[in-house]
Parts: C-alpha cells; sequence; structure tokens
C-alpha cells in the first residue's frame, strides 16, 4: 500500500493494468487466487434472509451446485445447505470461473423464487467468499466445521439429522467410525 503511493501516476496506472490482467481486483491486496488446491467456498443469502426455509428449495439448490460445478470440473468434497447460507469444500482447479458460477446458480435460483414468493426484483444473494485451504489438519477442521454448521445455528441437535449435508454421505460411503 504504501509502495503504491511513492509510484506516479503513470507507474500506478500500468500496475493496476498488470492487476486487472492478473485476475486481481484493481486496488485490493492481492491473493493467491491462482493456486489449484481445495477452498471453503460460502455464499449468503442477502442480509442473510432466509430464502432456503424448505427442504425443497435446499435440494434445488444442491441439485444446481453439484450440476454446474461438476459439469465445470470441479470435486466437491464437503457440502451443508442451510436456510440462509451454505458451505462448499471444492477442490478448484480454475478460480476465475467461479464467479461465472455462482452467478449462474444464484441468478435460477433468485429469479424462481421470487416468481413463488411474488417478490420480483428482490435481491436474493450476496457475494461468495472463499478460503484456501493449507494443510490436512485444515481440511479436516473444515470439513467438520461443514458438517457441525446445522447443529451451530441451532437447526438440529445432531449433524446426522441434517439432511442437506455431506455427513449422510460420509457416513454411507465411509462408516460410522470414521465419520465420527
Amino acid at each position: 500500500m504504501y509502495e503504491y503511493q511513492k509510484l506516479t501516476p503513470n507507474q500506478r496506472k500500468q500496475l493496476v493494468i498488470e492487476r486487472v490482467a492478473k485476475g486481481f481486483p484493481p486496488h485490493a491486496p492481492p491473493h493467491p487466487i491462482d493456486l489449484q488446491t481445495f477452498y471453503l467456498l460460502t455464499a449468503a443469502c442477502y442480509h442473510h434472509h432466509p430464502y432456503l426455509t424448505t427442504p425443497f428449495r435446499r435440494q434445488q439448490l444442491l441439485d444446481l451446485i453439484f450440476e454446474y460445478f461438476i459439469t465445470h470440473g470441479f470435486e466437491i468434497r464437503g457440502w451443508v445447505i442451510l436456510p440462509n447460507h451454505y458451505h462448499l469444500l471444492v477442490y478448484v482447479h480454475q478460480f476465475t470461473t467461479l464467479g461465472q458460477l455462482f452467478k449462474s446458480i444464484h441468478g435460477i435460483t433468485s429469479r424462481q423464487w421470487n416468481l413463488e414468493d411474488k417478490t420480483a426484483k428482490r435481491k436474493t444473494w450476496y457475494k461468495f467468499s472463499d478460503r484456501a485451504i493449507r494443510c490436512d489438519r485444515h481440511y479436516y477442521t473444515t470439513l467438520n466445521y461443514i458438517h457441525y454448521n446445522p447443529v451451530k445455528h441451532g437447526y438440529v441437535r445432531s449433524p446426522y439429522d441434517w439432511t442437506e449435508s455431506s455427513v449422510g454421505w460420509y457416513l454411507e460411503t465411509c462408516g460410522r467410525e470414521l465419520v465420527d
């Protein structure tokens, strides 16, 4: 930040052009967005309003997420869909594709839910956030965080009671002992 202030106007302009070409925001700190690694991806409903109150909507969103992410070559390892936000643990091979994926998924659901709720032009989604997974311990801590999120928010007493979560898939695939 302080180095930027020492640059001439032409140097600043050139720096912004270089940042944008690399996929960075023009005036924000750079992040290693070109890493091919696992990420915790989180998206929330606008102002955290609970637009996903029915199991049908949560499952509909989950189906779209799987359709779009898998079609674009992303590997989803964990998920939870809650009434006002969701988390995904995803292997990201091309970070720049994520924005378009979320835009497509959120656009479809926004239009449909606004029609269902008879609320034209209501803003349904806020931006997504990401956090790179740095090591194996961080990976498993994040997976546990995802699975216990419905408990943390008071929706259920046990993560096994929440159906729109990958904990059931892990239970079926790996068995109770490994999941615990």
